[in-house]
């Protein structure tokens, strides 16, 4: 008959073994498993409320805001995180999301050029200046886009694409539901004021994380200070890269949303995504971004828990042609914590005891579990590590007799 086990261990300073050496516990009933997670609420907030983190309540001036670990995925910070927001102009990032897959996929050139229309080269707002009749280089298109947030460049390369703003619009919408991004419908390349044109803080946050993880190699373009084209010059409209504070990604603005940015900023390895919304002015924008991007570093830490082959656990066997079998998380565990976590955190582990033979590599046969005061519970299979044959019939009698005689 199978026993419940649970071993507990208190997680230890870096430089030392991951789980101290624990006696086996008593046989204990399985846990009742969490409570489903309650629907994420899209209904705003009333003015004036703190953000969430995992270290308390926060304030900040934001009316939207998310923040991400770019490795881990995990939420440092969220205020009406799934909420209805005017994206404005971060829109673009999945402009150019789309350009960077028909990139990708040959069905686009760096130096292909596109015509422009008088569609584009009448559009209102920022503009990269193209002129009507002429063409224009994909490579410069990106940099209108990205650089100088160019309305008119993204009509070019929408109506170069799907030969329509609109057609192009449809696969802006149909590809954020592809990534997940749940909330969000966009009915124009630019992020001009249309009243169907929505997102969330969520979902352009993780956005922001798919264009840096899934077409690294043009992720260069957001860096760029400065672009010059038709012998006007402009500056990155992003006060973090102009502050050497962030690597990307955009700006937005209009008069219903308030000033927006979504930035990425990377340091010592570790890269964070900060999603505001809903600002007061640029000076308002660029002090409470470069605030919580500091706070983020400041307060929170990655840590490598163990690798895909580190053994966490022995396992007893039951009529196996090894007393153990070795459980092992199957991938790099990396988490992202509060600094000072490691004082509070403690891992659980959970798995019947003995395990019966034959086990095959990879089988699921518990589970590691993380909490504590401030820790963000987490959860992950332990595997095993190696296959463990069943005993032939003389080995399995001498096993059940020895179990016997010696009460094990």
């Amino acid at each position: 008959m199978l026993n419940r086990r649970i071993v507990l261990a208190q997680v230890l300073l870096a430089g030392t073994s991951l789980l101290a050496p624990a006696a086996a516990q008593p046989a204990r009933p399985r846990p009742p498993q969490r409570p489903a997670r309650a629907a994420r609420s899209t209904t705003p907030q009333p003015a004036g409320t703190p953000a969430t983190t995992p270290l308390g309540p926060l304030d900040t001036a934001a009316k939207f805001a998310v923040i991400l670990d770019y490795t881990t995925g995990a939420v440092l910070l969220e205020k009406d995180p799934d909420a209805p927001m005017i994206p404005s102009s971060m829109t673009k990032l999945m402009t150019a999301y789309i350009v960077y897959e028909m990139l990708r996929a040959g069905r686009l050139s760096l130096t292909q050029e596109l015509p422009v229309s008088e569609r584009a080269w009448r559009m209102g707002g920022s503009k990269m200046f193209v002129q009507v009749g002429t063409q224009v280089k994909v490579e410069d298109l990106i940099r209108g886009v990205i650089v100088q947030s160019g309305n008119d460049a993204c009509i070019v390369l929408a109506e170069g694409i799907a030969g329509s703003e609109e057609q192009f619009a449809e696969l802006m919408t149909q590809k954020a539901h592809d990534l997940g991004l749940e909330h969000t419908v966009f009915r124009n390349s630019t992020g001009w004021p249309h009243p169907e044109h929505r997102s969330t803080a969520r979902d352009i946050a993780l956005l922001a994380r798919r264009l840096i993880r899934d077409f690294p190699e043009y992720y260069h373009y957001d860096s760029e200070k400065t672009f010059k084209y038709n012998g006007i010059e402009q500056q990155n409209r992003n006060p973090l890269v102009q502050r050497n504070l962030a690597d990307g990604l955009k700006t937005g603005h209009t008069d219903e949303a308030g000033y927006g940015l979504v930035a990425s900023a990377e340091r010592a390895g570790r890269r964070v995504i900060v999603m505001v919304n809903g600002l007061s002015s640029v000076r308002e924008r660029s002090e409470e971004s470069e605030r919580l991007l500091e706070w983020s570093f400041r307060e929170f830490e990655n840590a490598t828990l163990f690798t895909a082959g580190d053994v966490v656990e022995q396992a007893p066997v039951h009529l196996g042609t090894s007393a153990t079998v070795p459980l092992v998380g199957g991938r790099d565990l990396v988490v992202t914590m509060p600094r000072g976590w490691r004082n509070r955190a403690r891992i659980t582990l959970t798995y019947d005891a003995p395990v019966p033979a034959p086990v095959l590599r990879g089988t699921r046969l518990g589970q590691l579990s993380i909490s504590g005061p401030g820790v963000p519970e987490l959860e992950m299979p332990l595997l095993a590590g190696a296959d463990v044959p069943r005993l032939g019939l003389p080995g399995r009698a001498a096993a059940v007799v020895t179990r016997f005689l010696t009460g094990g």
